[in-house]
């Protein structure tokens, strides 16, 4: 999608003008991956349109295969309009903000974080992408197909096709779903239901604790687990507090680990749900251990937490892997500000914020 962002603060109906972008769930994690130094392909749907030339130019500047994108000559390019708030259902960076003056939980400013999102997705041409639509030789092309549960909202094809996707078959890629449940895209209160479906078919998913209480009905980790034991890996993100991985072991046995969020002078949190499974994918396809793609995923998450965007350059991977590294004590004690992805600063009145305390 072709995002447009507020030029400052304050509600969309007083907003005078806005700065172009892009978004999109599965095209914001193929970025990060790919700005990360892997290979990454989008396949999807836009408009025979400038929204739609636009987007596809800005995927293929991070370095994104975009040869399998199609062009729709009669629906238009999908577009959305936001505020610099938070989504309605919350928790998708892993990583706590450093509380501000004013923002006590429960407190008026704190309710007025919330974003106001508007989708004008209906009839666009990525609500036309079906089963019969999509190149499969391209999806199954990868080590691993990244899928969203925001897809399949989109219309009846699109979850014919997210649900084809997520059906267990032999010699498919690893398959990593994202509930990503938006209130507003999910006209039934029955309709989030599919959802879980959908994520049963996954080999790894990613979802809240506020979104599965809110979409399903379950409350705390061990009742989604219970809920989803199909996937080799669940990731449940519980906002300040941090993020649980429940990762396959053995028949009916998981390991469970637990990292705690980071604490991060968030500048607009939207778009750190999609860099966060961005960062614990590549720590995935790096082969790396639970507890370093839970704090690959915090990181990640934090170089967007960190920026206006949906996107943000991630840190080099030298740098990533130091943090990472790190002990339990000195991780706890990180905090991460605007500008900390460029690394240690060679001039200290340049220092990023990127320091224990």
């Amino acid at each position: 999608m072709v995002t447009f962002l507020p030029t400052r603060p304050g509600r969309l109906a007083d907003v005078p003008s806005f700065v172009r972008g892009i978004g999109g769930a599965e095209s914001n994690v193929a970025c990060a991956l790919a700005a990360s130094g892997h290979s990454a392909k989008w396949v999807g749907r836009v408009g025979a349109d400038g929204f739609g030339e636009h987007l596809v130019a800005a995927i293929a500047s991070y370095g994104v295969d975009t040869s399998a994108v199609q062009r729709d000559a009669h629906r238009p390019t999908g577009i959305y309009f936001r505020t610099a708030g938070e989504r309605a259902t919350g928790s998708q960076s892993g990583s706590q903000p450093v509380p501000q003056p004013g923002s006590l939980p429960g407190s008026r400013r704190e309710e007025r974080d919330h974003a106001e999102v508007l989708y004008y997705r209906a009839g666009s041409a990525a609500s036309a992408m079906s089963p019969a639509t999509m190149p499969y030789d391209d999806l199954w092309s990868g080590r691993i197909l990244h899928l969203s549960g925001i897809t399949a909202a989109l219309s009846a094809n699109c979850l014919a096709l997210i649900s084809e996707l997520t059906t267990r078959r032999p010699s498919r890629p690893l398959v990593s779903f994202d509930v990503n449940y938006r209130v507003n895209l999910w006209r039934e209160a029955e309709d989030p239901r599919v959802l879980l479906e959908l994520a049963r078919g996954a080999d790894i998913v990613f979802v809240g604790e506020d979104e599965a209480e809110a979409a399903w009905g379950l409350r705390g980790a061990p009742a989604i687990r219970a809920a989803l034991p199909d996937p080799e890996a669940l990731v449940v993100k519980q906002g300040a507090q941090g993020a649980t991985a429940y990762v396959r072991s053995g028949p009916a046995r998981d390991t469970v680990t637990f990292v705690p969020a980071l604490s991060v002078d968030v500048v607009a949190p939207v778009g750190a749900g999609d860099a966060f499974a961005a960062g614990f994918l590549s720590a995935t396809l790096r082969g790396l251990s639970a507890r370093a793609r839970l704090r690959h995923g915090h990181l990640m998450a934090a170089a967007t937490l960190t920026v206006a965007t949906d996107l943000a350059a991630p840190p080099e991977r030298a740098h990533a892997d130091r943090l990472a590294a790190l002990g339990a004590r000195a991780w706890g004690t990180l905090r991460l500000g605007p500008g900390w992805t460029a690394g240690p600063a060679q001039d200290p009145q340049d220092q990023v914020e990127v320091r224990t305390v």
